[in-house]
């Protein structure tokens, strides 16, 4: 048994230097570089969350992941966690099916059922 080391991220909208949030694209930008970086350093993962927030920028982690695997050559990328309760079954398996060709077999995903229910009328769900 090995032990393996990764990173996961939200894309937490920060503030900036100048004490302003930053913007949510630049936010995603800099998730794709952390990606990058962890790769470049020798990490084995690297997950990105699912949020459909004012306080997270990332709300579609599947193309975040598309994007980091054309950047990136070894370290696993996955999902920390995608929302399966208020999305498509097959959509999801689908496009993650893609991300795993992309990344010629390093993508993982995670399911769960999502603990910020206040998304879910975005969706046609309710609280479950």
């Amino acid at each position: 048994m090995s032990l393996e080391l990764g990173l996961d991220t939200f894309g937490d909208i920060a503030s900036g230097p100048d004490g302003a949030p930053l913007h949510p694209a630049t936010v995603i930008r800099e998730v794709l570089a952390e990606g990058e970086l962890a790769d470049r350093l020798g990490l084995d993962f690297f997950g990105v969350g699912e949020h459909h927030r004012d306080d997270y920028a990332v709300s579609a982690p599947d193309v975040l992941l598309a994007g980091l695997a054309g950047r990136t050559e070894h370290i696993r990328l996955g999902t920390s966690v995608t929302v399966l309760s208020s999305d498509d079954p097959i959509r999801v398996f689908q496009r993650f099916s893609t991300v795993d060709a992309i990344s010629r077999g390093r993508a993982e995903i995670t399911v769960g059922r999502g603990s910020f229910v206040e998304s879910f009328p975005l969706f046609g769900a309710g609280p479950l």
